[in-house]
């Protein structure tokens, strides 16, 4: 892992792409790393767009703003494509994940000429099947973490578990289509 991994997501409010970033955050803390996880928003309501940050590293984090350059993104809602520069200071060194069900021949050209690594899944696809409804942010957050290499992703797998079955304790089904979710992400980022 590179000393410092700076991600920036890009979302609607209530897709989960906050939740993705603390999660993220939380996992990474949890095997020992320093993290940050934030997001910024204003007073928007659902469907609004939204920008989360994670900042992950072995050693101390010392910066505390929003992220400019980042070397990943993520992008949760492909509609944002159209309307927000999402490739905005990001590093060609990186690479960006997009939720979509279109190939990376169709994307690339929405990028704004960014010629670093693009990677795509399809998370609706992965949610309804796991999940049976519409969820994202999981397997955008398991392509996330596969695409950066933050973590091992066995440990990632374990340290999710944890943390699910402590949220959903009473709701073990919504534990099963999670961890569903995050393993079929695991596989099928493109």
């Amino acid at each position: 892992m590179r000393d410092l991994i700076e991600i920036r997501w890009h979302g609607r409010g209530g897709q989960g792409a906050k939740t993705a970033a603390l999660l993220l955050a939380d996992v990474a803390f949890n095997i020992g790393k320093n993290v940050q996880g934030f997001p910024e928003y204003g007073p928007e309501r659902m469907g609004a767009p939204i920008t989360a940050y994670n900042r992950i590293s072995d050693n101390v984090i010392r910066v505390h703003s929003n992220i400019y350059d980042p070397d990943f993104v993520a992008v949760v809602d492909e509609t944002l494509l159209h309307t927000v520069d999402v490739t905005k200071g990001l590093s060609e060194d990186g690479g960006i994940l997009i939720n979509t069900e279109k190939s990376k021949e169709e994307i690339i050209p929405l990028l704004n000429g960014y010629k670093g690594k693009v990677y795509t899944i399809d998370a609706r696809k992965i949610s309804e099947e796991a999940l049976g409804k519409y969820f994202p942010n999981m397997p955008m957050l398991a392509a996330m973490v596969k695409i950066t290499e933050v973590m091992d992703e066995e440990r990632f797998i374990s340290e999710m578990k944890s943390s699910l079955e402590h949220k959903f304790a009473k709701k073990p089904e919504v534990l099963e289509g999670n961890m569903k979710a995050l393993k079929a992400a695991l596989e099928q980022v493109q």
